[in-house]
């Protein structure tokens, strides 16, 4: 079984998508507590939770795959690794991706990023991820996928796949998933019909419960309170799940229920939207926290037609 190892890990979804599909995950890296208690909580694995810049290359065991959803920040052009402008020193995280294969020399890389990484500082970021690639000997590829177009998931969720391969033979064989229909739908991932905790429901005590009681007529789809109006997804898919959905409580898509109650998804239902498959397990941590960990995920189903692919071309 070929051996993977994961950096900027989060909660595991491009673990879980990569397991799925065959691999084997054997080490793990994530600096924010909370997301990898999640991890642990799931995988039968501990996390190393130092900074990625605090691990020395032998602290790691040798692996055949890197799995990264890595922060995206501005990158110079200049040295490459001068004038960078985040003051959190986010904008080098990718170069420690770089140390990395330099010392293991991973036969596959894999990240997954926003769809926007190929315009991010006007192209710099993206040309300098390329480069530092081609420098390493790496031959990439990339697209940015739908998660309602490659993964069979009721999402509109559009994010870039970089495969980098080490072999040249790997990167001849290798063929991207083509699309596929979209056979579930919201009803599969969010429960219409049961109840849930009461702190999920809108009521009259909101501020604006009125504007969702009477923009807010359809069970077949999903809405968002966007300030000061009510947005449904006529597409009838969710919306692009995100971080900030916890924040201020208003960003999490809403939802009429069959007997005509409002309420926000859970975070369960959020995980689910992703593709996670129904035996993942929430840890007891706020909601908030989970659901910025769920909007920072990945769409399980189509790392894994990636991974399965992959996998065909190793063997």
């Amino acid at each position: 079984m070929y051996k993977c190892a994961s950096f900027f890990a989060g909660v595991g979804g491009i673990d879980i998508g990569f397991n799925q599909a065959g691999f084997e995950t054997i080490y793990a890296n994530e600096f924010d507590d909370y997301p990898a208690d999640t991890f642990e909580y799931n995988h039968d694995l501990k996390v190393d939770r130092r900074d990625i810049h605090d691990v020395p290359v032998d602290d790691i065991p040798d692996f055949d795959v890197l799995l990264a959803g890595f922060p995206c920040q501005a990158f110079s052009i200049a040295g490459y690794r001068q004038g960078f402008d985040d003051e959190k020193g986010r904008g080098e995280l990718f170069f420690e991706l770089i140390r990395i294969m330099e010392a293991k020399r991973p036969r596959i890389a894999f990240f997954e990023n926003v769809k926007n990484l190929v315009g991010h500082d006007n192209g710099n970021t993206f040309r300098v991820i390329c480069e530092q690639l081609d420098l390493l000997g790496y031959k990439s590829i990339h697209q940015v996928m739908n998660a309602c177009e490659y993964g069979d998931v009721p999402q509109n969720r559009e994010r870039i796949y970089i495969i980098a391969f080490r072999e040249k033979e790997d990167y001849a064989n290798f063929s991207l998933p083509l699309p596929i229909p979209l056979n579930k739908t919201i009803h599969d991932v969010i429960d219409f019909s049961g109840k849930v905790d009461d702190k999920y429901y809108y009521t009259e005590s909101c501020p604006f419960y009125n504007e969702l009681k009477k923009d807010m007529k359809n069970s077949d789809t999903t809405y968002q309170w966007r300030r000061v109006y009510v947005r449904e997804n006529k597409s009838k898919l969710v919306p692009t799940l995100t971080a900030n959905m916890g924040t201020g409580g208003h960003n999490v898509p809403l939802i009429l229920t069959k007997s005509g109650e409002i309420r926000k998804l859970t975070p369960e239902e959020c995980f689910y939207v992703q593709g996670f498959p129904m035996t993942f397990k929430i840890p007891g941590q706020s909601d908030t926290r989970l659901y910025k960990q769920a909007g920072n995920s990945v769409v399980v189903p189509v790392i894994e037609r990636l991974a399965k692919n992959i996998l065909c071309t190793m063997r």
